[in-house]
């Protein structure tokens, strides 16, 4: 019989730790609604004693698809740490409390100071806490792959013991190599069965050597009945095991693992073009399942294969996981039902009616300026409006602005309003972008230095939809920001603003 692995998403948090990938809240919560039609298990929607922000977004996440989704979020073994996760998702109808504390010798002696013994009563207090709040504990037992197995398992044992219902098992720091991490799930996996057969045994495994997809599917083979991935691999460093990717391994040799997810494979590439734009960081064309070229064959000998029968060069159809060579192609002319039914067959709802007045009239401007628009134009233009909230009183926007440039004075002239203020001023530049950016600048008033530029072209034709992520630093975070437009001068001085009104709501926050 198959068994079913549970699909644990951690893009909104640990995904989120990226450096310049701080998302809002209105971002985080799109982020979350498309994890529900993705259909995955639990969503980790962040870490609530981190910031007043981070538990409101966690709190807002609880309510809004809390009532199909398991909601966890992330606690330190303290008190205060399990309180901030109770109190942000205790609205989920089957919530999770998450808590993490380190097992590997430099864990123990270099981050604690203190014994083996008094960290392992850490963490038995943390669960037994936890315990009278909620029935749902996870216990992570941080960087695992580098400890001595025999604590480990003491570990494992007293917080089992203490009411543990799963027990992850992480390779923080992207340690293991498959052989290893297999059997090392395996002897974890014997011993548990014996304990308590109904405890869950999970992974989390890093990518710094490449090797976290394969970590995570030989964890499976081994026993695992539960992942933890992020979309597009996001995660510190190299990042976490692909969801995508092992999602995706599971179910096209799932006579070899013998097992099955519950995740709709059809959303997972829209699921990672949202994620991708939302935190500004691109995939790459040639990333397994979800990369531009996944699909693309360009060899003769393997189009010729693949004209005779796609089974020569495909193990998957792209239909699968999301790609559909048939494009709805939508005009000024289109009107509101067609309009409306493009947006909905990318997953976006449409319920609210004014919302979705000011979504078309957006569209109407578009078709006027690009005469044909695509999915990639839709997908980006109601992903661009639900961005942030533009009636936070906080925040800037570029209501009219003038370029010049020259190889001698390439100038830029602004007006910003925020709230019923307005701004407005000139600069000169290096070029037409610095110009731009230096009027805006000088305007707000802030120090923000500029880390990253880029331009991509999201549709095609000489009208095409051009969109910018940059990346700014700002009393040393880094935040990102993205626009688009098919003016890409508009795009960039939009993308510019909407960094600094990140790195303004963040301080709002703290």
């Amino acid at each position: 019989m198959s068994r079913k692995i549970i699909v644990f998403d951690t893009t909104l948090r640990d995904g989120e730790q990226v450096p310049g990938a701080k998302l809002n809240l209105h971002q985080k919560i799109e982020i979350a609604q498309q994890l529900k039609r993705l259909h995955v298990d639990i969503i980790e929607a962040g870490f609530p004693a981190s910031s007043l922000g981070d538990f409101q977004a966690v709190q807002e996440i609880a309510r809004t698809v809390g009532d199909s989704v398991s909601i966890t979020a992330l606690a330190r073994a303290v008190k205060n740490d399990i309180d901030a996760v109770y109190e942000s998702i205790k609205l989920a109808q089957n919530p999770l409390i998450h808590i993490v504390l380190g097992t590997s010798n430099i864990h123990v002696e270099k981050k604690f100071n203190r014994s083996k013994e008094a960290v392992l009563q850490m963490g038995v207090d943390a669960v037994k806490y936890a315990k009278t709040l909620l029935p749902q504990v996870q216990y992570s037992t941080e960087d695992a792959s580098r400890s001595d197995f025999e604590y480990l398992w003491s570990t494992i044992e007293a917080v089992v013991k203490a009411g543990a219902t799963m027990i992850n098992v992480p390779d923080t720091v992207g340690y293991a190599v498959p052989e290893e991490f297999g059997e090392l799930i395996r002897k974890i996996n014997d011993r548990m069965k014996n304990l308590n057969d109904k405890v869950i045994l999970s992974v989390h495994c890093h990518n710094d050597l490449g090797l976290a997809t394969a970590n995570t599917l030989q964890a499976i083979k081994n026993g695992a009945e539960k992942v933890e991935c992020t979309i597009n691999g996001l995660g510190e460093r190299a990042g976490n095991a692909s969801l995508e990717e092992v999602v995706m391994g599971i179910k096209v040799r799932e006579n070899y693992f013998n097992c099955h997810t519950e995740v709709n494979t059809s959303e997972l590439l829209r699921t990672s073009r949202l994620v991708s734009h939302l935190t500004g960081l691109d995939v790459q064309v040639n990333k397994a399942i979800t990369g531009e070229n996944a699909f693309a064959h360009s060899s003769g000998i393997h189009q010729d294969g693949l004209l005779k029968d796609k089974r020569v060069y495909e193990i998957m159809s792209p239909e699968e996981v999301g790609v559909d060579s048939m494009e709805l192609i939508l005009t000024a002319r289109s009107g509101r039902h067609a309009f409306k039914n493009a947006v909905e067959k990318m997953g976006f709802d449409t319920t609210d009616a004014a919302d979705f007045e000011q979504l078309f009239e957006k569209f109407l401007t578009l078709a006027d300026a690009k005469k044909e628009v695509y999915d990639h134009d839709v997908f980006y233009l109601v992903t661009s409006h639900r961005n942030l909230d533009a009636s936070d009183k906080h925040l800037y926007e570029l209501d009219s602005f003038q370029v010049v440039t020259n190889d001698l004075y390439p100038t830029a002239t602004v007006k910003l309003v925020k709230g019923t203020e307005s701004f407005k001023g000139s600069a000169v530049g290096d070029g037409p972008i610095d110009a731009l950016y230096s009027v805006i600048k000088s305007l707000i008033g802030l120090d923000v230095q500029l880390k990253d530029y880029k331009i991509n072209s999201l549709s095609r034709g000489k009208e095409a939809v051009g969109r910018v992520n940059i990346r700014i630093e700002y009393q040393g975070k880094t935040y990102s920001g993205r626009a688009m437009d098919t003016d890409i001068i508009k795009a960039s001085g939009n993308a510019f603003l909407n960094g600094i009104n990140a790195a303004l709501l963040d301080a709002a926050q703290e």
